[in-house]
């Protein structure tokens, strides 16, 4: 079977962010099948493709990358970044239908990926997979980034037009698998497939030398990996600085890696507040390399805004990084993992919006290494026994081959015991 997967983020462990693609088509390659990928360009791609044209093909270990020359940073305005998902889904259509797949795969963010692969399958008459990462468009709705009522009566018809399109749907958690159900979709037609835990990758040991660590080593090192945007609420963690330096605590250090909208304001932020002692603002770490330097750190932050629709509708790459490493896991916001982290005991789930609780949380862990310890270790114990990539891609791999075998022109139900996570 010949899949056109389409991903306008698509990353490799060459880059920086998730490589969730990267990792289920390579093993849809390794089940026998041919995967051509269709990406934009992210900041390191946009650089390496600079006047080579509208559409490049490279290979990424297997996969053949259709890379659509259309330029995409976190760091643009709201409006530039809708102008960049236009562009890619007109152009990513013609790309699609021109590889001549046996079945299209389509990953959001952003929404508007589903429009080419929903348009392209009906034009070669192949089955179509939809998968959403992130609640859309109901998150800028939320945010207030969207207020229009006719933009956000156009954006609720596209997002339920392209689920009914598709011919099977993936969702990354269980509030995912809600929104396609209350847009009407039946739940047999949707399988909820996490993101995964990389044991081989993301090891336990600390192999890399300790003059290569980042940051302060006499202290509890905290760290953040992930965008620096308006969704990500970082400005918890400088609440939480602040409230460290009023109680005159030390020996804490809170290290946030990677780049976004948000980054310079609070940067500029933590120098106003005098509280560079707590926080250090790092630079994306390329996949490979920073999964060897995860486990140096002593335990993980999930930090996002506090927005409901996050609660049970996200499956952030980084809380399944931090567990296969066996870190604790501090997290800020309620949810499906901040049930996990209460009931397995595998870190911290706080109120959201309390600098308080977060700074006795930090003091928590920086006084207790023994319990840090034992977390850690159940952490790793359980992305071994419940979130083990190699599971999980078999489960994608298993739902896609079934939807293309069983497709007969109209949608596809699976029972729950394909793909079922």
């Amino acid at each position: 079977m010949h899949v056109a997967y389409i991903h306008q983020h698509f990353q490799t462990l060459a880059d920086s962010s998730g490589t969730r693609s990267y990792e289920l088509a390579r093993r849809l390659i390794r089940a026998g099948h041919r995967v051509s990928m269709i990406s934009g360009a992210s900041e390191s791609v946009a650089q390496r493709l600079k006047g080579a044209g509208d559409v490049v093909r490279e290979n990424a270990d297997g996969i053949e990358v259709n890379y659509i020359n259309e330029p995409y940073a976190n760091k643009m305005s709201f409006w530039r970044r809708v102008l960049a998902f236009q562009r890619f889904a007109a152009r990513s259509r013609k790309v699609a239908i021109d590889l001549k797949p046996d079945l299209i795969f389509a990953t959001s963010t952003p929404l508007t990926v589903g429009l080419p692969a929903m348009k392209a399958a009906a034009k070669l008459g192949v089955p179509f997979v939809f998968e959403i990462r992130d609640p859309w468009p109901e998150l800028p709705i939320e945010m207030g980034v969207i207020n229009n009522p006719v933009l956000k009566w156009y954006l609720r018809r596209m997002e339920r037009r392209i689920y009914h399109a598709a011919t099977h749907c993936i969702g990354l958690s269980p509030g995912m698998k809600d929104a396609f159900v209350q847009q009407g979709v039946p739940e047999r037609r949707v399988s909820v497939i996490p993101n995964g835990c990389d044991l081989t990758l993301f090891a336990t040991e600390r192999t890399v030398p300790e003059s290569e660590w980042i940051g302060d080593r006499s202290r509890c090192r905290f760290v953040f990996s992930g965008a620096h945007g308006h969704c990500n609420g970082l400005d918890a963690l400088i609440d939480a600085a602040v409230e460290l330096k009023k109680r005159g605590e030390r020996g804490i250090q809170m290290i946030c890696i990677g780049t976004g909208v948000c980054k310079p304001g609070h940067i500029e932020r933590t120098k106003r507040e005098g509280v560079e002692e707590y926080l250090l603002w790092h630079d994306p770490i390329p996949k490979a390399k920073f999964a060897k330097l995860l486990p140096t750190f002593d335990v993980g932050l999930m930090i996002l805004a506090n927005y409901p629709i996050f609660y049970y509708g996200t499956s952030p790459n980084k809380f399944f990084d931090y567990i296969s490493c066996g870190m604790p896991v501090l997290n800020n916001y309620p949810g499906w993992l901040a049930d996990m982290i209460g009931a397995e005991n595998l870190g911290h789930a706080i109120t959201p919006n309390d600098p308080k609780a977060m700074a006795d949380s930090l003091i928590w862990f920086r006084d207790h290494p023994e319990q840090r310890a034992a977390m850690g270790a159940r952490s790793r114990a359980f992305a071994e026994r419940e979130f083990a990539r190699e599971k999980l891609a078999d489960q994608f791999v298993n739902v896609i081959e079934a939807v293309h075998e069983r497709w007969d022109g109209g949608y596809v139900e699976l029972p729950q015991s394909v793909g079922a996570a």
